[in-house]
């Protein structure tokens, strides 16, 4: 903000762009897995945020960083989080849950050293120095995506013949009430879900704090939803609770909104620091909730596109909210009308996932909510092979689980 003099909006723009082609990108991100795979996709990303990161080292003008940190490097991080989330959906089926936890909880793990690292980064190297040495860490995507091993698919029969071709990006998921109500949620969530991070460190040193504790606060809430993650992904892969994941992460989102409201009271650091806490229990479930939700509404087949699509619905709103704090920010020199502004979006978010799955979904017709009417068999008791074979292939998909056809369940 210094070197550029710059205001706060300005700043915002960086990370709301970088946001925005993590998940603008999301069709393109879907098309290129669909066609080359999780592994290739993830090379190709790892060396792209590399790059970015390097060449955002010697920028001279904003305008540079927004191109290099926030186009090159959003388009790099968009090609490794996308296939990571599709291949978790094709390993795991009956402990997904617990898998996306556990993977999510990888993000707060980096942000509890990143924080501090990147202050001693600034002190030691300057600015430039360290989006240097964080273009070689992000380098570490290429060895994780040479670990993305394909499963390989099942040989079909000597006499079976090619199935139909796979779609590279499936619109038939706006067809589905549930994906159109997930999607509209998450559009709102997203609004206010990333604006208290950006600005709770400006938040603290506003308030006097000196840099490196306003910094740890960052610390504090990736260390909190390290374990938040992990814990809400078991939590919903119990029986009795996987059923109502929906409702779940509506209660996720409620209590971050709710978390916004009264972090907009505090009045010092230690005030803060609770915050902090709170916001990371509540981050880390809609962290862990919010994918795994999206594979039990498609499915598993339809989950690459429909990822994609609800990303790019997604962008739009990451791409205003942090700027929109910044103006506000701007404008009345208040931050607590920000957290009051992200808590209230995230409240909203909530309601329109929990009622519209209430009165749209979970109110179906019979006829719609008990599928189509099977046919019963004849009174003498024998049932003819072709009207199992027709019965089996109109099987829908349950509990994001693929439904067998007769060629595969030989």
């Amino acid at each position: 903000m210094r070197e550029f003099g710059i205001g706060y909006s300005d700043t915002a723009w960086i990370s709301s762009i970088l946001l925005a082609m993590l998940y603008g990108t999301g069709p393109l991100c879907s098309v290129c897995v669909n066609r080359f795979g999780c592994r290739p996709v993830m090379l190709v990303g790892g060396l792209l945020a590399s790059l970015g990161m390097v060449a955002a080292s010697f920028c001279r003008s904003v305008i540079q960083l927004y191109l290099t940190t926030g186009v090159l490097t959003g388009l790099g991080l968009a090609l490794n989080f996308q296939p990571s989330l599709i291949m978790l959906n094709r390993y795991f089926s009956k402990r997904r849950p617990m898998a996306n936890g556990l993977a999510a909880a990888g993000s707060p793990v980096f942000l509890c050293v990143l924080s501090p690292l990147g202050q001693v980064l600034q002190d030691q190297y300057g600015w430039r120095g360290g989006f240097l040495i964080l273009g070689g860490l992000l380098l570490n995507c290429c060895v994780c995506a040479a670990l993305m091993r394909p499963l390989e698919a099942p040989r079909a029969g000597a006499g079976a013949g090619k199935g139909p071709a796979r779609r590279l990006l499936d619109l038939s998921v706006f067809k589905d009430r549930g994906f159109l109500v997930y999607a509209a949620a998450a559009s709102i969530m997203v609004l206010g879900l990333f604006v208290p991070p950006v600005f709770v460190v400006s938040y603290a040193k506003d308030l006097g704090v000196p840099d490196a504790r306003a910094a740890f606060l960052l610390t504090v809430l990736g260390f909190v939803d390290m374990f938040a993650r992990p814990a809400a992904g078991v939590v919903t892969g119990l029986p009795a609770v996987r059923p109502y994941s929906v409702y779940l992460f509506s209660f996720a989102m409620l209590f971050n909104g709710v978390t916004d409201l009264t972090g907009s009271t505090a009045g010092d650091y230690g005030g803060l620091v609770v915050f902090c806490v709170f916001f990371g229990i509540s981050y880390g479930m809609v962290g862990a909730l919010q994918f795994e939700v999206l594979m039990a509404v498609v499915g598993t087949s339809k989950f690459s596109s429909a990822i994609g699509l609800v990303l790019l619905l997604e962008a739009i709103a990451v791409l205003v909210g942090p700027p929109s704090g910044g103006k506000l920010l701007d404008a009345t020199h208040v931050y607590q009308y920000v957290f009051i502004l992200a808590g209230a979006e995230v409240l909203t978010a909530s309601l329109v996932l929990a009622l519209g799955n209430f009165f749209c979904i979970g109110r179906r017709p019979a006829a719609d909510a008990e599928g189509p009417e099977c046919p019963k068999p004849p009174a003498d008791g024998r049932v003819d092979s072709r009207e199992v074979e027709r019965f089996l292939k109109a099987e829908p998909e349950k509990n994001g689980e693929v439904a067998h056809t007769p060629e595969t369940s030989v």
